[in-house]
């Protein structure tokens, strides 16, 4: 994939909530990757999808509650990783887990990711990912077959690796989703986790014991019979990327397919929760 990007620098008084709603209004849009800072946020488009008036349809903009503006500038896709070093510190999830890139020194933590994003989404930083990585910690990985649907930087199909999983499958349809993703199974020492380029369709005759799905509620609700296809008996699948008031559809489009709500968490109004079957 070549091309530029254009880069969105959104100023956001108050941050919270309006960070996270742009957000996920911008990715409906083509908006494929995220800072957040402390004075709003950071994305990032691929020249291809944007278009003059693409702001037009954020409701958020014409909000009363919150002021914000932005600027906008076209960066090449080369310069990604100088940006985003610029803004990246490292997380720590429950005292656990730490993300980082290679340049930040190495945390006494039990599991410490490595990641250096080209453009993809799942640094930790975001809501959705730091909650998944709650849900991992959080339960048996072990000897378990794995789907890690719509990967990202791969960081939750390593962490499950680093958790004793068997077998794991990561895949995305995005190909700089797909690149990274094996630089960084690579960087962790994760050799074992396969990676695919693509979407639901690459799962038929498939068969997992736990599904891992952070991408958004759309296609959640869309793919949702694919997955349940693909999950073993006693199965467990995690979802994420949609709303806490978006929790009762999920819940029923679950219950409809006959998989179990066992519990969920919630951060920043955003929902990770876990179904079995």
């Amino acid at each position: 994939m070549g091309g530029n990007y254009y880069e969105f620098h959104f100023t956001i008084d108050p941050v919270q909530p309006a960070s996270e709603i742009l957000i996920a209004e911008l990715g409906y849009l083509g908006f494929e990757s995220f800072v957040e800072n402390d004075d709003g946020i950071t994305a990032y488009i691929p020249e291809e999808e944007y278009e003059e008036d693409i702001l037009a349809g954020v409701h958020i903009l014409q909000s009363n509650e919150f002021k914000i503006s932005y600027d906008q500038k076209e960066i090449e896709r080369i310069n990604w990783n100088e940006e985003w070093e610029k803004n990246f510190t490292p997380i720590l999830v429950d005292d656990i887990c730490s993300v980082r890139a290679p340049f930040h020194e190495k945390p006494d933590t039990r599991f410490d990711i490595v990641i250096e994003p080209k453009m993809s989404f799942g640094t930790g930083h975001h809501a959705t990912t730091h909650m998944m990585i709650q849900h991992i910690l959080k339960n048996d990985w072990e000897g378990k077959s794995v789907l890690d649907m719509g990967s990202g930087t791969g960081v939750l199909a390593i962490l499950t690796a680093m958790k004793g999983a068997k077998t794991i499958d990561a895949i995305d349809i995005d190909n700089w989703c797909y690149v990274n993703t094996l630089e960084n199974i690579s960087r962790n020492d994760c050799e074992h986790i396969n990676v695919e380029e693509g979407g639901a369709e690459l799962l038929e005759g498939r068969e997992y014991d736990t599904i891992i799905a952070n991408i958004n509620l759309n296609i959640l609700l869309r793919d949702l019979p694919i997955y349940e296809k693909c999950l073993k008996k006693d199965g467990d699948i995690y979802l994420s990327g949609f709303y806490e008031n978006d929790l009762p559809e999920m819940q029923k489009a679950c219950k409809d397919l006959g998989l179990r709500y066992i519990e969920h968490f919630e951060r920043n109004e955003w929902v990770a929760a876990k179904f079995s079957r």
